[in-house]
This record gives C-alpha cells, sequence and structure tokens, in this order.
C-alpha cells in the first residue's frame, strides 16, 4: 500500500494546523478540569492525549491507503455500520437518557461518531458513479434512501444533533455533484420545513432545549438554561486577552458546566479572550481551506467528494459548537472538533483528515505550494 505514493504531495500544512488545534484542545481540557476531583479520576487528559495519539497513526496509515479501496468496501461498511447500530440501540449503554455508547468498562465508544466518515464514503462513492444522473430525481432519491438508512437508527437513541450532521453532508454532496439549484432549493426548502413538522416527535429534552432557546426569558425554564447563561458569561468576562491560562474564574470555580466538551469555547475566550478565540477561529478556517484545496485538486470526483466531505463535517460542527456557545443556536451535543473532549470525536475526525490526506496524495500532477 505505500508502494507509489508520492509523499512529497502530503499536505504537511493541513498536518500541522490540525496537530496544534489538537494539543491545545488537550491543554484546555487540563485547564478546564482543574480542581474537579471526580473528573480529574477519570483521567480525560491522559485518554484524550491517548487517543489523539492513535488518530495521528491512523492519519498516517490511513494516508497510505489508496482512497480508491474504500468504494470496494462501501457496502460491507455501510451494512456493517447499520447492524453495528441497531445492536447499540438494543445494548448500548445509556447515559443523560440517550443510548449512544457501548460501555467497553474502560472506554465508552461513540459508533455514531464513525457513522460520520461512513456515509461521508458511501455518499461520496454513490456520487460519483451517479454524476451523470444526477439531475434525475430517482438518483437522488437513492441517496437519500441510503442516508436515511444509517440516520433511523441515531435518531433512534435518540441523538438529533448527530442526524442533522449527517443530512448536512448528504445535502453538501449533492450541491457539490452538480444539483440542479431548482431541485437544490426543493430539498433546501423540506429541510427548512422538517424540524417544524417534526417537533411533536421530539424527546422531552430535545423540545425543552428549542423552546428555552426561543424563550429563555420564562421563569419556569430559567434554571434550563443555566449552561447557556454562564458560557455567555465566561465569554463576556475573557475580554480581549483573557485571564490567562487557568485562571478563568467561571472555569475553575466550576459555574460554567460542561466546560471540557460542549462549552470549550467559552472556556478558551474567558482564558484567552476574544484575541485566542480568533486564532482557533483561523486554524479551523485554515483546516477548512486545506480540505478544499485538496477536493479541487483531487484526479477525479471520488476523492473530492471525500475532502469536501470532510471540510463540510469540520465546517458544520464547528458552526454550530460556537453557536451553541454564543447562543446564537439551541444547545446539541456537537463537539468542537480537534478541541472538545471526547475520544471517539476526536478519533473519526483525524481519520477524516487521514482520507484527505489521501486523496492529497494521489492528486492531480499539480504540486502543493507552500500555502
Amino acid at each position: 500500500m505505500m508502494r507509489g505514493v508520492n509523499w512529497r504531495h502530503f499536505d504537511f500544512w493541513l498536518l500541522g494546523a490540525v496537530a496544534i488545534l489538537t494539543i491545545f484542545g488537550i491543554t484546555m481540557i487540563r485547564s478546564a478540569i482543574a480542581g474537579n476531583i471526580e473528573l480529574q479520576e477519570l483521567n480525560l487528559v491522559r485518554r484524550q492525549l491517548i487517543f489523539a495519539i492513535l488518530g495521528f497513526m491512523v492519519i498516517i496509515v490511513t494516508a497510505s491507503i489508496d482512497y480508491h479501496t474504500w468504494s470496494t468496501l462501501n457496502q460491507t461498511m455501510y451494512v456493517g455500520m447499520w447492524i453495528l447500530l441497531g445492536v447499540l440501540f438494543v445494548t448500548g449503554a445509556v447515559f443523560f437518557g440517550s443510548a449512544r455508547w457501548f460501555d467497553t468498562g474502560v472506554i465508552l465508544i461513540q459508533p455514531s461518531e464513525l457513522a460520520k466518515i461512513v456515509m461521508i464514503l458511501v455518499l461520496a462513492d454513490f456520487f460519483s458513479k451517479n454524476q451523470n444522473r444526477i439531475h434525475d430525481l430517482r438518483v437522488v432519491l437513492q441517496s437519500m434512501i441510503l442516508t436515511v438508512g444509517i440516520v433511523i437508527w441515531i435518531l433512534l437513541q435518540p441523538n438529533l444533533s448527530t442526524s442533522i450532521v449527517i443530512f448536512v453532508i448528504w445535502f453538501a454532496l449533492l450541491f457539490a455533484s452538480g444539483l440542479t439549484p431548482k431541485h437544490l432549493f426543493l430539498f433546501l426548502g423540506l429541510g427548512i420545513l422538517a424540524p417544524i413538522v417534526s417537533f411533536p416527535f421530539l424527546v422531552d429534552y430535545q423540545r425543552d432545549r428549542i423552546i428555552n432557546f426561543l424563550f429563555p426569558d420564562l421563569e419556569a425554564r430559567h434554571g434550563d438554561i443555566y449552561n447557556i447563561q454562564q458560557a455567555l458569561i465566561s465569554i463576556g468576562s475573557g475580554g480581549l486577552l483573557g485571564k490567562g491560562y487557568g485562571y478563568g474564574t467561571q472555569v475553575q470555580l466550576r459555574f460554567l458546566k460542561v466546560r471540557h466538551s460542549d462549552f470549550i469555547f467559552s472556556a478558551i475566550a474567558e482564558e484567552f479572550g476574544f484575541v485566542g478565540t480568533v486564532l482557533v477561529l483561523l486554524l479551523l478556517l485554515f483546516i477548512i481551506y486545506r480540505c478544499i484545496r485538496v477536493a479541487q485538486r483531487a484526479q477525479d470526483s471520488f476523492g473530492g467528494l471525500i475532502a469536501y466531505g470532510v471540510a463540510t463535517l469540520i465546517a458544520f460542527q464547528a458552526i454550530v459548537n460556537i453557536g451553541v456557545n454564543l447562543n446564537l443556536l439551541p444547545a446539541t451535543g456537537l463537539t468542537l472538533p480537534f478541541v472538545s473532549y471526547g475520544g471517539s470525536s476526536l478519533l473519526s475526525i483525524l481519520l477524516g483528515i487521514g482520507l484527505v490526506e489521501s486523496v492529497a496524495l494521489r492528486q492531480k500532477a499539480l504540486e502543493f505550494s507552500a500555502i
């Protein structure tokens, strides 16, 4: 698998940006759990570091494998993921009201994170093989059925946020495959209508999150919006340059909850200020840019769609996570890519970067410039 690979095309700029953001994330997790004996006993920093090391090994191994190999395994991966999610629904460990994890006794494994990458590969393969028929609504319907086949298990966990991520990936790859604007607007309209129609069928905590977002001043709901209120206080208290690493009062005194995962952006804002959050955003934007650049230089549509799908995954999760911290979106469980705590999330996103590097290594004859 290593034979014939031109490593001069390896995108070291992309790898470097990912490494910096991942290391910074581990450093922030260490600060976020400082003083919390319960979290420190879980060895979250060491666990995240182990997943990061494994993830960077996965990047190198995945990059060395010709990405066309995954096209021959797509059917197997899809069926395997469908079965895995089905077994999880029956036997998965329940935490915070959702059965999303396999409890191995040592770590929790969340298969839905891997499902995002599997669906990028499956949909990229499907659209690349049917690109000349993308204007046929039957082809679009088939791709939707493929997506729903996986999403239905994730919705049953229940995990609405991950389901939305996969649908966004589906829509983005539709767009990249050349679907006509008329049909794009049709599906966009259906996407806007879907949350309204599905609202009565959501579980209680999901409805509460939406209601709290729309009507935050209702006294009866005041306790439910505590996390958002503390996140906004943390962001505001950081000012321009922040209070310094390990000196954020909202973080260290534990007013800010879930500060090592869902609300780590607020912790960054308090300790590193506006300047620190801008630097994190610039790194995320640079990573997304490099993925799109690889997509543009891919030797075929399959490779291009893989890189574009990974860029969409990173961009959408970052937008939603930061939007929640800024109270611009209802609360979700989506992590900030490369930064938030979560072994399954980090490992899957680094697997995605490995796939992008695989595409980069086999790009067209044009080589990368410095930027």
